[in-house]
């Protein structure tokens, strides 16, 4: 299997750990610690000095001690959780830059140099994806900026239209405006249509890829994910096409349109 299409199933598989509960780790292993300290200070106060003849109850220690072993190993199995996770986020990074780089290459005039290095997934600075309903430019439970609606429907109306320069530019101006907001995902799909539009693939490849990457979650993640297929097999990579397409149905089930886009284009592609 040829490194986009290893890339793509990866994504695909460990994107959705960015998502991670209000509690984290390090939260959980602090708490550990914690308990493992009182124990220490339970323990010596079951330890006679042997100033006194009092003795403690039968076995009281070491049920303490057990105790005390079971603490500790689950630490470390906390450790070593932390641990996996961390690879994990940082393989689907690598793995993305991977893809960005083999676009890139695609393209001429593309400076590889300047393409940065991805941040890891689940990191501190990661984007946490929440779904939002889509065409309609809103989000749930997220209070849109002023004029942000406004922009994102203009824009979209241009691309009805067809004025497929214009849309790009009124989506690309629209994510510099508002940078990260919960319309970030639909943006970035309909400026790749716009660049699709324009003949541009390549640009529009690597819309679709910052908008499944980033937003796997969200509404937009199923068109994001087979319009990513489609362009890299119109760009030549059909074996990472037909992958890449293949995923649509088990990552989104219930997106039955996105999964006819998916077959058809895998037909298409003569995908096995």
């Amino acid at each position: 299997m040829r490194l986009g299409a290893v890339l793509l199933s990866c994504i695909v598989a460990f994107a959705p750990l960015g998502v991670q509960a209000q509690e984290t780790l390090a939260d959980i292993r602090q708490d550990l610690s914690v308990l493992f300290v009182e124990i220490q200070k339970l323990k010596r106060e079951l330890s006679t000095t042997g100033a006194s003849s009092l003795g403690l109850p039968s076995g009281a220690l070491d049920r303490v001690n057990a105790i005390e072993s079971e603490l500790q190993r689950l630490t470390a199995s906390t450790e070593e959780l932390e641990f996996r996770v961390e690879q994990v986020a940082e393989d689907g990074a690598r793995r993305i830059g991977d893809l960005e780089f083999r676009l890139c290459e695609l393209e001429d005039g593309c400076d590889i140099g300047a393409l940065g290095d991805s941040s890891t997934l689940g990191g501190e600075n990661a984007a946490a994806p929440t779904p939002r309903p889509q065409p309609a430019p809103q989000s749930s439970g997220t209070e849109l900026a002023v004029g942000e609606e406004t922009d994102f429907r203009r824009a979209g109306e241009a691309l009805a239209q067809g004025d497929f320069q214009s849309a790009a530019d009124q989506f690309a101006a629209f994510r510099q405006t508002y940078p990260g907001g919960p319309l970030e995902a639909q943006a970035l799909v309909a400026e790749g249509r716009s660049l699709e539009g324009l003949g541009n693939l390549r640009d529009a490849a690597r819309r679709y890829l910052d908008a499944y990457a980033g937003y796997p979650n969200d509404a937009a993640g199923p068109e994001a994910l087979w319009r990513l297929g489609a362009a890299l097999g119109d760009l030549g990579n059909v074996a990472e096409a037909c992958v890449t397409l293949s995923e649509v149905a088990g990552r989104y089930p219930g997106s039955s349109e996105a999964i006819a886009q998916a077959e058809e284009a895998r037909a298409r592609f003569d995908c096995p």
